[in-house]
């Protein structure tokens, strides 16, 4: 059986972890991000964000994974961030009512983000790496 096809990459410590993951999430690697994320709540992150952009497939197993260390991270007062998803994981996210994982790195009445504009060097803002939130909390659907 071939490895899994993902890697994942821890920056900071501290209070505010970001997790970059590379690959794809599937029911082969969910366990790799639900183990990741688990270890920034009980290394003491308050702020955990997890950089998508470079995933290049996310299933179910993957979406259930970020759930189930959301429910561990609110239960710990710890907010779990997801940060520039591929399209086809937004639409799963937004359809199954889970838009709370989703941060907003644009103003609410900027267009969507398309998969068409990372590839054409037009990602959006990076989360940040240090320092404060800003203020900015998780996007909610309407």
């Amino acid at each position: 059986m071939p490895p899994p096809q993902l890697s994942v990459h821890r920056h900071g410590g501290g209070p505010r972890a970001l997790i970059s993951l590379v690959g794809e999430i599937d029911l082969a690697t969910a366990p790799i991000v639900r183990t990741a994320l688990a270890r920034c709540l009980h290394d003491g992150a308050r702020t955990i964000d997890v950089d998508l952009l470079a995933v290049t497939f996310c299933d179910v197993s993957g979406l259930n994974a970020f759930l189930a260390v959301s429910a561990l991270a609110q239960e710990s007062g710890t907010e779990l961030r997801l940060h520039r998803p591929p399209q086809s994981l937004v639409r799963v996210i937004e359809v199954t009512g889970c838009g709370f994982l989703l941060h907003s790195d644009r103003p609410a009445h900027a267009p969507p983000h398309h998969a068409g504009t990372a590839a054409a060097g037009e990602p959006s803002s990076p989360p940040e790496r240090s320092g404060s939130a800003g203020g900015k909390g998780p996007h909610r659907p309407r």
